[in-house]
Parts: structure tokens; sequence; C-alpha cells
């Protein structure tokens, strides 16, 4: 048996037990290190000032909606994730499209408690029809053509790239401001790791750590398979 629980699976031996109770110390580690990790995030002082009430045009449709018009009445709190789907771009990113395949299940969960979007610069109606190539049913699709929000939020460069933030946005008596951003995209990261910066959200990376192979070190998600 283990020494640091009383259970054990059929037909482990003794060299798996000690190795698995090594891991099982190190996960305990990881999610303590997890918790605190979010209660600094929450403990953030307030981040800028919003510059302007943005115009997005929604998916389908295009019908104007701002910025603020986002928030549901009771719930404060505004998640924005910035697709990397440029006016120009053929197709979607794949990496980004895989992770919104699992976050429109989990969408109608979130709305109980924020109010959640997603951006992107391609028009309204590009976006529709990849909601419904992919069978999307509850995430919010707006698109920001008309609008600076994707490069002040740094889900956009000077020279037109995208690239794929996750913004979080909260509705004060002041105003709305901006309260936290993925920028782990931006820090410096050791050779052959990717940025990671929404792995937290992304259960398809999560799932492949858990297993022998791990999530590899050339396989990226694409947007159709044979």
């Amino acid at each position: 048996m283990g020494t640091i629980h009383d259970k054990a699976f059929p037909g482990e031996s003794a060299a798996y037990r000690a190795a698995r109770d090594t891991l099982l110390a190190a996960e305990a580690a990881l999610r303590k290190q997890i918790e605190e990790v979010a209660a600094l995030r929450r403990a953030l002082p307030p981040g800028g000032a919003v510059p302007c009430d943005y115009r997005f045009q929604a998916a389908p449709g295009g019908a104007p909606v701002q910025m603020s018009e986002l928030f549901a009445p009771g719930r404060d709190t505004l998640v924005l994730y910035s697709y990397m789907y440029g006016p120009q771009a053929a197709a979607p990113c794949p990496l980004c499209t895989s992770m919104l395949d699992s976050l429109d299940g989990a969408a109608q969960h979130l709305s109980e408690h924020l109010n959640l979007a997603v951006v992107a610069r391609a028009p309204a109606d590009r976006l529709h029809a990849v909601a419904t190539q992919r069978g999307w049913r509850h995430l919010r699709l707006l698109s920001s053509c008309e609008n600076t929000y994707q490069p002040d939020y740094l889900g956009e460069d000077a020279a037109g790239n995208q690239w794929p933030m996750l913004n979080v946005f909260r509705r004060t008596e002041q105003g709305l401001i901006h309260t936290w951003g993925s920028e782990l995209l931006y820090a410096p990261r050791q050779a052959g790791l990717h940025s990671r910066h929404v792995d937290l959200i992304w259960p398809l990376w999560n799932v492949l750590d858990m297993t022998p192979a791990g999530r590899g070190t050339d396989w990226l998600p694409r947007l159709q398979y044979p």
C-alpha cells in the first residue's frame, strides 16, 4: 500500500507504488500552487479603464453590440477570448478552434457565473459559418473588424498578425476595467515549450499530459481529420 493513502491498483509493483507516491506528492504541490496563483490573480489591484465602449458585430447577422451590453444583469465579469481568425485568413486557427470546441460545451455552465464571448477580426458571417461547421451552440461570437479591440488587448500586432489572448474585464460603478490577461503568451519561455498561457481552460492538453506519451513534440490539432 502507498504511504500517502491506503489505495492500490491491481497488479502494481512496489517500485510502481514508490514512484507513484513521489509523483502524487508533486501533484499535490502543483494543486496547491495552482490555488496560490489563482489567489494572486484574484488579489490583483484594478487594471486600466477600458478606453472606449467597443462596438462589435454579433454573429450571426452582424447586429451591432457594445462591449457594455455584453454584461448580463447580476454578472459583472466578462471573459473575452481573442480567436486567431483574421479578415484575410482562409480558415481559422486550428489550435484556437480545438480549444473553442471544448469551451462551447462549458459556456452554458460558465454563464451562471460570468459573461463569455469570443472575438475575432473576421467578419460576423464568416464566424457564424465556422460555428455552424463545428456545431457550436453556446459560444457568443463577435467580430471586431471595425474596432481596435484586438490590437488594444494584445490579440493583434502591428503587422496584423492575430494572437490568442484571453482577457478578463469587470463592470464597476466607475466603468469597465481590465482585470487580467494571459500575458504568459509574451513572457520568455524555455526552449521547446509552448507558451501554455491558456492550458488551464484547454482540456485537450490536460488529458494528453496524463498519458505515457504526453502531448508530444510535433503534433498539433487540425480542423479536420481523415
